[in-house]
């Protein structure tokens, strides 16, 4: 059947490059303040130009992730919707999409405004939306615009009843298609048992504003590493959402459907999700795989890169980070510490500590950090020294890209001089 690929506004995006840049932008000098991101591009700016700290990202990696990840799943058999809220940054949405992405995967409808404001036509929302204010702008977007595809998800009769109410209330003229969420004991949301999820699929099949196109979820909430219990954890849900897909499949609920989505896929189990889902797609020619990775376009030095499925085996090229942080030694105050400008507020945390890696003149540095402060980051160590400045390896792009809302991006990280070739903007 037809693979219907999403669109994205693409004056809207380039508009982005008209912004002009001010003291809003921590990582932009104040040299380049009244120009716009065009403009300042055109001066040939490089790394050195640039204060700390810092986030950047390398064009390079980013293009070899790009090319790598969608190349993997043309040849698995599956789509990729990639979760937008990683880097919630339209013109990286655009490449993704440019580079045969099904759509973008987002989280909430504040994210859902930003992807409509910048014309993204299929958008899967991994989440359930309640919120009635929320849903009559939705409705209204989808009676407004026929090309516009969004799908919600569903664990609980209740939200059903919930949704329905809401979209009635708001006059919505189109049903609002939905994906029933399975989840797991321990887990995230979704419906718990096979029982709980027919229940609610019936409940949508009454529910005049809803259409049921499709079953959903996240393996990665049931575990946590690449042992073999967190392995077989994920194979046994997996197996689950295959039975449910053809529990409601068998009971004609995807009857109104032209296109019935199963989706599932973070970018630590996509190998799994791949092997077990894609027989679906094979069987059934109006069945699409949906994987729904956002992590592996920048990819990192910690808690990915130790994780990936291409690391451990699983085909194709391994990923390369193209995220980074630099920050400038700025106190040694005692024998075997160093204090770095850069801390939480500019660097993720939660799954992992940066990691100093070389000065930017391309020294290698020994040592570790071992915690980080709002402002400053415990360099231990290290031969560091006061006014150095340290490039990080960092881990978990998902919690690095909120700290800034416009990025640099250099040609090559490694080079003596780097040359900033772009200024990624995003919306958090």
């Amino acid at each position: 059947m037809e693979q219907r690929t999403a669109g994205i506004d693409r004056a809207a995006v380039a508009a982005l490059a008209q912004e002009r840049l001010d003291w809003r932008f921590k990582a932009v000098p104040a040299e380049a303040w009244g120009l716009t991101v065009r403009e300042y591009l055109a001066t040939g700016p490089t790394l050195d130009q640039l204060a700390t700290p810092l986030l950047t990202l390398d064009a390079g990696a980013l293009d070899h992730n790009l090319h790598t990840m969608a190349d993997w799943c043309a040849r698995a058999g599956v789509r990729l919707a990639p979760h937008g809220k990683t880097t919630m940054a339209p013109a990286l949405w655009q490449a993704q999409l440019d580079a045969g992405a099904f759509g973008i995967t987002l989280a909430n409808l504040s994210q859902l405004r930003v992807a409509r404001a910048f014309g993204v036509s299929r958008v899967l929302v991994a989440n359930t939306l309640l919120d009635p204010g929320g849903l009559a702008w939705l409705a209204g977007e989808l009676d407004a615009d026929p090309d516009f595809r969004v799908s919600s998800w569903v664990d609980s009769v209740g939200a059903v009843q919930q949704m329905d109410r809401a979209l009635r209330a708001a006059g919505a003229e189109r049903p609002l298609d939905v994906l029933l969420e399975l989840g797991g004991p321990g887990g995230r949301t979704g419906a718990r048992d096979q029982a709980t999820a027919l229940a609610v699929a019936r409940a949508v099949d009454q529910a005049p504003t809803l259409r049921l196109t499709g079953v959903g979820g996240y393996e990665a909430a049931l575990a946590h590493d690449s042992t073999p219990a967190g392995l077989a954890a994920v194979e046994a849900y997996l197996a689950a959402l295959v039975e449910l897909h053809d529990a409601l499949r068998a009971a004609g609920l995807f009857a109104a459907a032209d296109q019935v989505l199963v989706s599932a896929g973070g970018s630590a189990y996509f190998d799994q999700v791949a092997r077990v889902l894609a027989p679906l797609a094979a069987a059934h020619r109006d069945t699409v795989v949906v994987l729904r990775s956002g992590a592996y376009l920048a990819h990192d030095d910690g808690f990915y890169r130790a994780i990936s499925p291409l690391i451990r085996g699983a085909g194709g090229r391994p990923l390369r980070s193209a995220l980074h942080g630099w920050a400038r030694v700025v106190s040694r105050p005692e024998r075997g510490l160093a204090l770095l400008d850069g801390g939480k507020r500019d660097f993720p945390a939660d799954l992992g500590l940066p990691e100093p890696q070389v000065t930017r003149a391309g020294r290698p540095l020994a040592g570790a950090v071992t915690a980080l402060n709002d402002q400053h980051a415990f360099l231990r160590d290290s031969d560091a020294e006061i006014g150095e400045v340290v490039r990080l390896g960092l881990s978990h792009p998902c919690t690095a890209f909120d700290r800034w809302t416009l990025i640099p991006v250099l040609d090559d990280t490694t080079a003596e001089h780097p040359r900033v070739v772009d200024l990624v903007r995003t919306f958090f």
